[in-house]
């Protein structure tokens, strides 16, 4: 290593041949400190920073002018020539809600409570006469009773002939989820919405069931968990088999940390989710022990579309059959030059702003939304073809044209050379109005996952994280379809051991919220 104590050359020739060493040494150290730079505030971001990925808006404004003027599309000259038609108006935007005090729902029951004038207040003090009643003033006020425990009494009186005193007959007993279990439908279902759909722990539930004098240790819960698990499981599968004939099916994979009992402590397994398209509305969750290929594959196996995922390889080998089409998801090539906007500000926030621009067209086909979707995917076709193409041919040129000019393993040179190797899969968007620009549903999908990772920490198997896979399969689509997961499962496990299985497409949630809605109507 040289020291500024060892002589300098003197012939000219060598004194440069060290001063190109020295400056290429300076280079590789000044990419190496950015490089570790990153990854220091990629790290602290994750550990102490915001989740979110937003950036301001007046950072991209330096960059947003130029590209907004490229991104407009040249008038021809026949075009020139004709008078500019007025343009269409677009609907107002979604009016802001109000800050007042909503009105509590009528599905609520009501208590009256009466605060009457006494007696001797009635007297008119002019005549002496009594006052009559001309009016009431109703003020509502919302209160709360906890929770309750019942203990519902199953009585089944037994008859005998007593001239014989013989032939005893006693009704049927009713079916149960649990057969001479100690769990009624209702309670089953708090327990499970409790914990995959608001992520409360099983110890939490322990002490709060405790506070109303009834002790359920854990691992009793834990049991009926999995075995409501097993009752429900071929409604998931049958919600699955729904996505898997979707035009385009979502699908993405998160961590789940698993109990290894094999004395290793604490494992990582893989929650996959798929989401189906508009026809078939359905969040599955499929869980695998590790991250291999072979988890897609199981799942894909039958299925025939496009398929959108980010760009992780256990994907390729169902995409080389050509039955698959590959759809990427311009979420995660967003994030990539979102983290490089510190190394690199200029070229990470162009990027933005081009992926901004491809995003606006999106909103505005939202916004413009018609009742029917098949107009609505038309329309946003329509508006793709229009304005979002154009962006994407020049976003992919300056793509091309910056690639030559960053460092290869820098983060910019990374998120250009994500962009460009999954190019054709991130514009594919363009062939159909039905595809989405982003994964966006499947991260939705992992938020309860994520949330429920923080409280209950740990799945206590491989056999409790397919438990937790069948019952966040039918909370989740519950709560996207608007549906209450309490009241679907208290009914569905009340009859799903009688309940035939040649009709056990009545118990899909979409398909039992119809039911129900038309019956509704019916009593009406």
């Amino acid at each position: 290593m040289i020291t500024l104590a060892d002589p300098l050359p003197d012939d000219l020739e060598t004194a440069h041949q060290l001063i190109r060493e020295l400056l290429k040494t300076l280079a590789e150290q000044i990419h190496l400190n950015e490089k570790l730079q990153h990854q220091l505030e990629q790290l602290l971001r994750q550990r102490y920073g915001p989740k979110g990925e937003r950036i301001d808006p007046a950072q991209l404004l330096l960059f947003a002018q130029e590209i907004l003027a490229q991104a407009e599309p040249t008038p021809t000259p026949a075009a020139t020539s004709e008078p500019t038609p007025a343009p269409t108006p677009t609907p107002s935007a979604v009016k802001k809600k109000g800050h007042g005090r909503k009105p509590l729902p009528a599905s609520l029951p009501r208590k009256p409570v009466l605060h009457d004038v006494p007696p001797e207040q009635r007297v008119c003090p002019d005549c002496g006469g009594e006052r009559t009643c001309i009016g009431q003033e109703v003020h509502e006020q919302l209160e709360y009773i906890p929770a309750s425990l019942v203990v519902l009494e199953h009585i089944r009186p037994k008859y005998a002939c007593q001239a014989c005193e013989a032939n005893v007959v006693i009704a049927d007993p009713l079916p149960q989820p649990i057969d001479k279990g100690l769990p009624g439908p209702g309670l089953l279902a708090h327990i499970a919405v409790s914990k995959y759909a608001d992520h409360l722990p099983l110890y939490r539930l322990e002490g709060i069931f405790k506070r109303s004098g009834v002790e359920l240790s854990r691992s009793t819960m834990c049991d009926w968990m999995a075995v409501i698990a097993e009752l429900l499981e071929p409604i998931v599968k049958l919600m699955l088999s729904k996505i898997l004939t979707s035009k385009v099916v979502q699908n993405d994979d998160t961590t789940v940390p698993v109990q290894d009992h094999s004395g290793k402590g604490i494992k990582t397994g893989r929650l996959w989710v798929s989401i189906g398209d508009h026809d078939h509305p359905y969040a599955v969750y499929v869980y695998t022990p590790d991250r291999s290929a072979a988890g897609p594959e199981e799942i894909f196996k039958d299925f025939q579309g496009y398929l959108q995922a980010d760009a992780y390889s256990a994907y390729d080998g169902l995409y080389k059959s050509g039955e698959i089409v590959e759809v990427g998801c311009m979420m995660h090539a967003r994030r990539k030059f979102y983290e490089a906007r510190t190394s690199d500000p200029p070229r990470s926030h162009q990027a933005l702003a081009w992926i901004s621009l491809l995003y606006d067209v999106e909103r505005e086909a939202k916004e413009r939304e018609p009742t029917e979707y098949e107009a609505f995917v038309a329309l946003r076709h329509k508006l793709r073809a229009e304005r979002s193409r154009p962006i994407f041919d020049k976003f992919h040129a300056w793509l091309e044209a910056e690639l030559p000019k960053v460092l290869p393993k820098s983060p910019i040179g990374e998120a250009i050379q994500y962009a460009l190797n999954h190019w054709e899969a991130l514009k594919r968007p363009l062939e159909a109005g039905f595809l989405e620009l982003d994964n966006g549903a499947c991260e939705r999908a992992f938020k309860p996952v994520a949330i429920g990772r923080r409280n209950w920490l740990f799945a206590g198997s491989d056999k409790g994280g397919q438990t937790a896979a069948v019952l966040m399969s039918l909370c989740t689509t519950c709560k996207n379809l608007g549906i209450d997961p309490q009241a679907y499962l208290r009914d569905v496990l009340d009859r799903i051991s009688t309940h035939p299985a040649r009709r056990i497409e009545e118990l899909l949630p979409d398909r039992w919220q119809e039911l129900r809605q038309a019956g509704d109507a019916g009593t009406d």
